[in-house]
This record gives C-alpha cells, sequence and structure tokens, in this order.
C-alpha cells in the first residue's frame, strides 16, 4: 500500500479527526489561535495520528474515543516540535520559518504548554484510567528523552547504546503510545504488547532513517536545513559509526565538528560518512526495526488495517523526507 492507499482507507477518521483538531485548537488568546494553526498546518505527515486511527480499526474498534486520541497524539507531538525548535535555536521546519523564528522563543513555549495541557485535558474524555496511564508515562519519557539528548550533544563519545535509548525515549515512545491506544480502547489486552513492540521500533525505525537524510536529503523535499543535526551538536548515528569503525583521521574531523565547529566541517563530515558506509549501516538498522515492527503484529488477524501498519513499516525505511 502506498500512504494515499492507506489515508484513503481511513478516510472519514482523517477528516473527523483533522476537523476535531481544529476545534479543540480554539482558544480566545489570539496568539494561541495564531502558533496553533501555523504549525498544524504547515504541512507534516500526521503519521502518529494516523497510527492511533489505523490501530484501533485494526482491533476492530467501531467507537469514536479513536479520533479523540489520535489529536491527543498529534497536539503532544506539536508541543515537542515548538519546545524542540526553542531549544535547538531552528529557523526552518516543514520548508517554512518556526514558530520561535516568526514569534519568538517566549510565545512557542507557552503555546507548546497550552498544547500539552489541552491534550491532557482532551484524553480525559474516553473516561478509560488506562490511556491516562500509558500517556501521562510516555510523555514523562518523552521529555526525560529531551533532557538525555542535551547530555548528548557535543558530546563525541556518546555510544550507539546512548544514542539508541535516546530515539526509544524521544521519538519511538510517542509511536508507541499512539498504537497502544487501538487495543486499549478495543479492550484487547491480549495485543498490547504486540502493539507497544510494533510503534516502538517503528519509532526506532523512523528516527534513524530522519538521521540518515540529515546528511543525504534535497534541503527543500526534507523542509529543514541540510545539517542540522551537526549545527547542534547532535552525534546520531551516522557520526557514530564513523567514531567507533573509521580511520584516526576521520575520527579526528567527526570529533571536531561534534565538539565545536558544526556545520564549518559539513563538507568533509558528508563526504566521510558516504565513504566510510555510515549511511548504508544506518539503513540497515532502520530496516532491521522495521522488520521488527513488522514481526510484532504476527498475533494480530489480517484486515486491510494490518496491511496497511505493515505497509508504514515499510514506508518509515523507503522514503526520501
Amino acid at each position: 500500500m502506498t500512504l494515499a492507499d492507506i489515508r484513503q482507507l481511513i478516510l472519514e477518521d482523517i477528516q473527523a479527526t483533522d476537523h476535531l483538531i481544529l476545534t479543540k485548537l480554539a482558544s480566545d488568546v489570539v496568539l494561541i489561535n495564531q502558533i496553533g494553526h501555523y504549525i498544524i498546518n504547515s504541512g507534516g505527515k500526521r503519521l502518529r495520528p494516523l497510527l492511533v486511527l489505523l490501530s484501533a480499526r485494526a482491533c476492530g474498534y467501531q467507537g469514536k474515543d479513536h479520533l479523540t486520541m489520535a489529536a491527543v497524539i498529534e497536539f503532544i507531538h506539536t508541543s515537542t516540535l515548538l519546545h524542540d525548535d526553542v531549544v535547538d535555536e531552528s529557523d526552518t521546519r516543514r520548508g517554512n520559518k518556526t514558530a520561535n523564528e516568526v514569534w519568538g522563543n517566549a510565545a512557542s513555549v507557552l503555546v507548546g504548554d497550552f498544547l500539552y495541557s489541552r491534550s491532557f485535558e482532551m484524553m480525559v474524555e474516553p473516561g478509560l484510567m488506562k490511556i491516562m496511564q500509558v500517556m501521562s508515562e510516555a510523555t514523562n519519557v518523552i521529555a526525560a528523552g529531551e533532557v538525555l539528548q542535551l547530555l548528548n550533544c557535543h558530546d563525541a563519545d556518546t555510544t550507539t547504546e546512548r544514542y539508541m535509548e535516546v530515539i526509544h525515549r524521544k521519538t519511538a515512545k510517542l509511536f508507541e503510545a499512539a498504537t497502544q491506544m487501538g487495543p486499549v480502547l478495543s479492550n484487547r489486552p491480549e495485543l498490547e504488547a504486540a502493539f507497544i513492540a510494533y510503534g516502538k521500533h517503528l519509532g526506532a525505525a523512523f528516527q534513524l532513517v530522519d538521521d540518515a537524510l540529515d546528511y543525504t536529503a534535497n534541503e527543500e523535499e526534507l523542509g529543514k536545513n541540510i545539517g542540522d543535526d551537526l549545527a547542534e551538536g547532535k552525534p546520531t548515528l551516522p557520526l557514530i559509526y564513523v567514531l567507533e569503525t573509521g580511520s584516526a583521521a576521520d575520527q579526528d574531523i567527526i570529533r571536531r565538528a561534534i565538539e565545536t565547529e558544526g556545520l564549518n566541517l559539513l563538507a568533509e563530515v558528508t563526504e566521510i560518512i558516504e565513504r566510510s558506509g555510515a549511511i548504508a549501516h544506518t539503513y540497515k538498522i532502520a530496516h532491521q526495526e522495521a522488520d521488527k515492527a513488522k514481526q510484532a503484529l504476527e498475533p494480530l488477524e489480517a484486515s486491510d488495517f494490518k496491511v496497511a501498519l505493515l505497509s508504514l513499516a515499510d514506508l518509515a525505511v523507503n522514503r526520501t523526507h
């Protein structure tokens, strides 16, 4: 299935979720409306709410609360983007100026807080304590992951294990929470472990590819500046691979780039990671994670929704942006 095929499969759910997102964004504070609409409508993939909708349907759910939880997941994701762009001092996202570039850091942080609190207000609506447990734990793990990533910045001694811990906390955890909503809403606890594993490995695959694309993608397609991770001193897997396996000369350049020189060495770093096989290695690990995601869904009965979930794992690692 293509992404268009998948969206067509649950088009009514997607449209209903989009309407709910716009409704719940509403505030009597004008700036909240402006920034909220700006980032929500800025062309993101909406992959995480899609996972909520597909997981619920794959588990046979027939109610409406999956729409609420899809919107909740999107609000949490959006709030993390607003905060991330301030922390990272980013000026471009999805091909547009970041909210902090347009309105400043203070407004971006505060509107991010509003979206976080609105998401918690909404997640009470289904009336399930299990949802509150899953989502409160997820947001706490994500916040800790952000701090862990901050500690890794400009640290050229970051290991593959520490890097994987960051992406499991910072990225994969929200994927995991999104897919877990399916069995939780459908009251099918026997499938929770499968959907948790699917989300965890899918999220890891997605982030690994993102980190490879930061050095290889077309800037216009990617929607952000090439080398952003390097500019921020983030030791992602392509760089870590060279530090663990490369020549002394290559390691020295990568180490200097991470610790102090950043984009000044972008051309040299890009040449090294392509020549060394670091990009191929990163994609190899991403494909392994995608395969684990697909294997996790073996207990789930056959349906078009299951096919869509399996297809998303393939699409996560076969993309250019």
